[in-house]
């Protein structure tokens, strides 16, 4: 006999139909899956025998063939267990043939039978609409973001057998426990001194402006960064939707029930590899920590020790806002639209030509600053330098502005600037116009060759963030100063 059950696999961060054809036939027992199957997929014949062995149902000594269509489509994970193993049941007569329908299957077997976690399974519900799906208890809550009640979920491979032989009902999800109050971020109070720094962290986060903060150790770069996520305002339903289905694609711990409403923060290690960083594999296309970052802050801590292919490979994503990996395996497009922080020392000594006492000779500072292409560095807005705050600021200066002043300064911002988005059709280039002195104070720099074309574009992209944080309707020449005063650290790098 032959059945055909609806399944989905997962490719990067999206869903793919999938039809798992079971044929059972006279022959030697033997047991084949086909279709550009992965090893966990080859391996599911193992579990799914024995899955129905410890459920009670009997396996068919007979030739049972499996085949994922499309065939030509690579398949991966142990989320097609389910689909198989209710194929064989239909296939052998045990489970009736119409019982399957209007229903898809996604979920991983035990040896026991008991349904496991799959990762994905947002992108997987949203890959086998319109039909019903039936998923692991555990996975029910989250499925259902995406495709409400229109999910069933199930804890073992017995109960669903007497569920689709109409002897049993299908269980209730059970509610999402209470959402535990979300973690406090660190405050902006706690940083004493650097002026300048927090001025450039709320410039980055009304105008989503990429920052690289240059400076000694001590001096602050960290616990600046740190703090950035908590002025940024919390995700749209549409942004929240892209960060959970990305973040479970990945197998992240995801809130239960929930969507994800607070903009991530990535901090990877700077010895983290080129594929940690990009994403990818050899058969499981996984996001990466830039696309794990979207609609967030990516960190990068010691800019200067990293790889520096994996910083190269920062400079497409940074422009358009998805990144593309191709492998053997295929190519998948990964959401990549997030806020660069990045924090290093001006030389390897880490003490720099700010406080004047460097060790390292000119070709030391050449050897490390040249991991930073000049393309690269280009795409920082901001690019500040810090110097260690003064000992009595810390000892026993004030505290600084709390995080929900600076973030109220933020969203005050970022609502001028959503505001003049929806007027723009009134410009004929989109933007007001610049006050002549702004104009006159560009063309100098662009006629020095301090500033490229990318260059003249971000500076007056910044200049009009720090005016709307004034409140100003008119980008004027103090605020392009103070845009390029935001760029100072460029040319201690270039040296």
């Amino acid at each position: 006999m032959l059945a055909s059950i609806a399944a989905a696999t997962l490719t990067g961060a999206v869903g793919r139909s999938v039809s798992v054809e079971v044929h059972v036939s006279n022959g030697l027992p033997g047991f084949t899956i086909v279709g550009l199957p992965d090893a966990a997929v080859r391996e599911s014949r193992d579990r799914v025998r024995a899955a129905l062995l410890s459920s009670g149902l009997p396996w068919p000594l007979r030739r049972v063939t499996v085949n994922l269509a499309p065939s030509g489509v690579r398949k991966g994970g142990a989320g097609l267990d389910l689909a198989v193993a209710v194929g064989v049941l239909v296939a052998t007569g045990q489970l009736p043939p119409h019982c399957t329908e209007a229903l898809a299957f996604c979920g991983e077997l035990g040896l026991n039978g008991a349904l496991r976690h799959v990762p994905g399974m947002i992108a997987l519900a949203d890959a086998t609409a319109p039909l019903e799906l039936v998923v692991p208890l555990c996975d029910a809550r989250e499925a259902g973001l995406v495709r409400g009640d229109a999910v069933h979920g199930v804890s073992t491979l017995s109960e669903l057998a007497q569920i689709l032989r109409a002897r049993a009902d299908w269980p209730a999800i059970p509610p999402a426990p209470p959402s535990a109050p979300p973690p406090d971020l660190p405050d902006l109070a706690d940083v004493r001194g650097q002026p300048f720094g927090r001025h450039a962290l709320e410039v980055a986060a009304a105008g989503r402006h990429h920052l690289l903060m240059v400076g000694p150790p001590g001096s602050g770069k960290t616990m600046l960064a740190e703090r950035l996520p908590g002025l940024l305002p919390a995700l749209t339903p549409e942004e929240s939707l892209t960060v959970t289905r990305v973040h479970s694609a990945a197998g992240c711990l995801l809130p239960d029930g929930v969507l994800v409403s607070h903009p991530p923060f990535r901090a990877p290690h700077h010895s983290a590899s080129l594929v940690a960083l990009v994403g990818g594999g050899s058969w499981s296309l996984r996001p990466g920590e830039i696309s794990l970052a979207t609609h967030g802050v990516l960190f990068l801590d010691e800019m200067g020790e990293f790889p520096v292919a994996a910083l190269e490979a920062l400079r497409q994503p940074l422009e358009e806002g998805v990144i593309r990996v191709s492998r053997a395996g295929g190519t998948v497009a990964f959401p990549a639209h997030f806020l660069l922080a990045a924090a290093m020392n001006p030389c390897p000594c880490g003490e720099g030509v700010f406080d004047g006492a460097c060790r390292c000779t000119d070709a030391d500072r050449a050897r490390y600053t040249r991991r930073l292409s000049a393309p690269l560095l280009d795409r920082f807005d901001l690019v500040v330098p810090l110097a260690r705050p003064d000992p009595d600021q810390l000892l026993a200066g004030a505290p600084g502005e709390p995080t929900a002043v600076s973030s109220g300064r933020v969203a005050a911002a970022r609502s001028r600037a959503a505001a003049r988005e929806a007027a723009r059709d009134d410009f004929a280039d989109g933007e007001p116009p610049l006050h002549p002195k702004a104009a006159g104070l560009l063309a100098a720099k662009l006629r020095e060759g301090a500033l490229t074309a990318r260059g003249l574009h971000k500076v007056a992209r910044v200049a009009r963030t720090v005016a709307d944080l004034v409140g100003a309707e008119q980008v004027d020449e103090e605020h392009i100063a103070d845009a390029l005063c935001l760029r100072t650290a460029r040319t201690v790098l270039a040296r």
